[in-house]
């Protein structure tokens, strides 16, 4: 999810992705990937009967007062030093100032918007600096810029140069019983060695009142469990989930991606949880349980741009709300007003995203569609009809086609001549509007970059492979509607 947001933390809509060249003969882009990690401690307690539950959120500034949101760790609950399991990964641009900011909230609610929710502190830095620290430790402040107590925040980043990941599934029986009523509540983490300690990698789901868990399958990227290092020493800890944040440790093992991938539903591979202070105290102590891993499959994670040279087709379909909530159209406030400029809010979103889907879209036929409008001959409401007029064939060939919908040259009629009472869209050259102030182009397109991510995510998760790689004997075509 990529979002804007103004200084006051209003969403605003989408970023102006940077692009930044050398001047060299070759014109090289000095960019790379990096994961950023981050951890608190200290953090202000804005609880009442429990302790704060912190998530943090990453923005990043594209001119003086506009911020986008890159994304969110997940929100951990009655903790005050969190270790938040999700990673930020951003492009780093060495000849760009990229200016960061990390602002951590105590969410109390289920609401999207932040605004509602206690401010624990933020940290604005630049992207250089953290690359630069690889691990950059500073004070939490208010947005009086005093300190937020003694709250401090760590970033840590790394260079993404593996980009394979590992599926796992994992079980575990006979874990110690830490609770008195009921059973354990158990969940694992995975951690990292660096040059710095260990650094938390992975947390499964919570599997509540169960001493034989079996956890849902997850997915770890390989470069944030050893680094692309498969005999690298890869730690797991086995604990038993409190709602007060004070989580009971029942056991540690440590392996490495070599032994784990050797597991398999048949023969899995099976680690002993040790807990060193029970251990010390009895003498016939054997383990505190005993983790399964059933899967350890370690495969590419393609990205986008590996599907669409593989052949990967994106079909752009337009809908129209035509109903009264858009408004009056002959007031500004209504996204079918035609501004004395001469565009609205539909035309800007379909010409730019059109003009870009367009190129991954073979047959370049773009059906378009409207719903809520009473439509001749019979003028009654109609939830579904052509733009054109044409239920048989309802395509633009390409979007300087699209203008047909643009009743300049006279007023759009139906096929059996009844005229229409305006324009439906007005349909001009884009290139027009580039530079009127209010026009936000990077903004209309803002679906793009979530279908991007879509199409990663949902291929990768299906395990599906670029239609043109070799071991691919299932080739997918995937059609995208706005």
């Amino acid at each position: 999810m990529l979002q804007r947001h103004d200084a006051s933390g209003k969403l605003t809509g989408r970023q102006k992705t940077p692009h930044v060249h050398r001047s060299d003969d070759m014109a090289a882009q000095c960019v790379t990937k990096v994961e950023l990690t981050v951890s608190c401690e200290n953090l202000l307690d804005r609880d009442v009967t429990s302790k704060s539950d912190p998530l943090c959120v990453l923005l990043m500034n594209i001119s003086e007062s506009q911020w986008y949101e890159v994304g969110r760790t997940e929100k951990i609950q009655n903790c005050l030093a969190p270790k938040f399991a999700k990673k930020f990964v951003i492009d780093y641009y060495f000849e760009q100032v990229q200016k960061l900011k990390f602002g951590i909230y105590d969410i109390d609610n289920q609401t999207i918007d932040l605004s509602d929710d206690d401010f624990l502190g933020e940290l604005e830095c630049t992207l250089g600096q953290v690359v630069s620290n690889r691990k950059l430790r500073r004070p939490l402040v208010m947005k009086n810029k005093r300190t937020a107590g003694k709250g401090t925040i760590t970033i840590s980043a790394e260079e993404i140069i593996d980009n394979r990941v590992a599926h796992f599934e994992v079980e575990a029986r006979r874990l110690d019983n830490k609770d008195f009523f009921g059973k354990s509540d158990p969940y694992l983490e995975f951690f990292k060695q660096t040059e710095t300690g260990w650094q938390l990698a992975h947390r499964t789901e919570v599997v509540k009142n169960n001493l034989n868990p079996t956890w849902r399958p997850f997915t770890i990227p390989v470069q944030s469990l050893c680094g692309g290092d498969m005999d690298k020493a890869i730690k797991v800890e086995c604990y038993d989930y409190d709602n007060d944040g004070s989580h009971d440790l029942i056991g540690i093992f440590e392996t490495n991606m070599t032994l784990l991938q050797k597991a398999s539903r048949t023969s899995p591979a099976e680690f002993e949880c040790i807990n060193r202070k029970k251990k010390e105290k009895k003498k016939n102590y054997k383990n505190s349980g005993v983790v399964s891993v059933k899967l350890c499959q370690v495969v590419k994670e393609y990205s986008f741009l590996d599907y669409i040279m593989g052949g990967c087709q994106i079909n752009f379909t337009v809908g129209i709300d035509f109903t009264g909530s858009n408004g009056d159209p002959k007031t500004p406030q209504s996204l079918h007003y035609i501004s004395p400029q001469g565009y609205n809010e539909y035309l800007s979103a379909i010409w730019s995203v059109g003009q870009v889907i367009q190129d991954y879209d073979s047959d370049k036929m773009f059906p378009a569609f409207g719903f809520g409008a009473q439509i001749p001959p019979i003028w009654q409401c109609s939830h579904e009809f052509p733009l054109n007029f044409n239920p048989a064939n309802p395509f633009c060939t390409d979007f300087s086609a699209m203008e047909l919908l643009d009743g300049d040259d006279g007023c759009l009629k139906s096929q059996t001549g009844e005229r229409a009472l305006r324009d439906i869209v007005q349909f001009v050259p884009f290139r027009k509007f580039l530079n009127v102030s209010n026009l936000d182009i990077d903004s209309a397109a803002k679906p793009l970059f979530a279908s991007k991510i879509f199409i990663e995510d949902i291929f990768n998760y299906s395990l599906v492979l670029p239609v043109n790689d070799p071991f691919d004997l299932n080739p997918v075509r995937f059609e995208l509607f706005y």
